[in-house]
């Protein structure tokens, strides 16, 4: 089986091939792609694979685009992070998708059921994309930018969309994206909270929150807030009762 992975995020691409090849053995990764020019690039002077495995959001725009460009005939599963909107917009039309952080069980699924299902799924793509182009075209992403963190003696670019937080721990600043990974940063919260935006909040002196990574916020005595957040994550965020206000309109409004 061919596959080509489209994903910005060097890390979780690489992690995604090692699964593959660990569960299907036979699967061969042609190319990994980096960008929708990237990828538009490459499709146009290259057959198509017998499965894409794509990020939504890349560096220079939703992978969506892509088949503005080019008509694909074979069947894509999208990767996310925990993103409801997206999901529903999927949901609705028919597009597959694993969640951030994948895991061998939901790769082996979804695999299995391209193979039962190639010729079906494949048969509709187009109209199924431009389905879900459409109900997407009304969200608004955030932190399109990109944030420079240093793994191992290279430097890797993190889009502000893949971020989930920054933390503070034993005086020592971390970035936490959407699908588990940490990278330590040189930079401290208040240097990090101005290049974020508004699409971030800083909770407290230790944590500095992206609003799509919060669930929900549940009433803590006395008069404090408790931040869940979509994944699991073994530290506890807490708000004070002096910024619970600021913290409820800030969630309440429309990024």
């Amino acid at each position: 089986m061919k596959v080509i992975i489209i994903e910005d995020e060097l890390l979780v691409a690489e992690d995604l091939s090692s699964s593959l090849k660990q569960i299907r053995p036979e699967v061969e990764i042609q190319c990994i792609l980096c960008s929708v020019k990237e990828s538009i690039d490459y499709f146009t002077q290259h057959p198509q694979p017998d499965l894409i495995f794509s990020d939504i959001q890349l560096g220079d725009g939703l992978s969506f685009e892509i088949s503005k460009h080019i008509q694909f005939t074979v069947p894509v599963i999208f990767c996310t992070a925990f993103d409801d909107y997206a999901i529903e917009a999927f949901k609705a039309n028919g597009i597959e998708y694993i969640l951030k952080p994948f895991n061998i069980a939901s790769l082996e699924k979804a695999i299995s059921k391209f193979e039962n299902l190639r010729k079906q799924l494949a048969g509709e793509i187009e109209q199924k994309y431009e389905a879900a182009m459409k109900a997407l075209a009304s969200y608004k992403l955030i932190n399109s930018g990109t944030f420079m963190v240093k793994y191992r003696d290279r430097f890797v670019p993190v889009s502000f969309d893949k971020i989930a937080l920054f933390y503070l721990e034993s005086e020592i600043n971390h970035l936490y994206t959407n699908s588990g990974k940490t990278y330590l940063i040189p930079e401290n919260l208040e240097e990090v909270e101005k290049k974020a935006g508004p699409a971030f909040f800083r909770v407290n002196r230790q944590f500095l929150v992206n609003h799509n990574a919060i669930r929900d916020v549940i009433e803590h005595f006395p008069r404090k807030l408790k931040v869940n957040l979509k994944f699991t994550f073994t530290k506890e965020i807490m708000v004070s009762k002096e910024k619970r206000s600021k913290l409820l309109n800030w969630l309440a409004g429309n990024l």
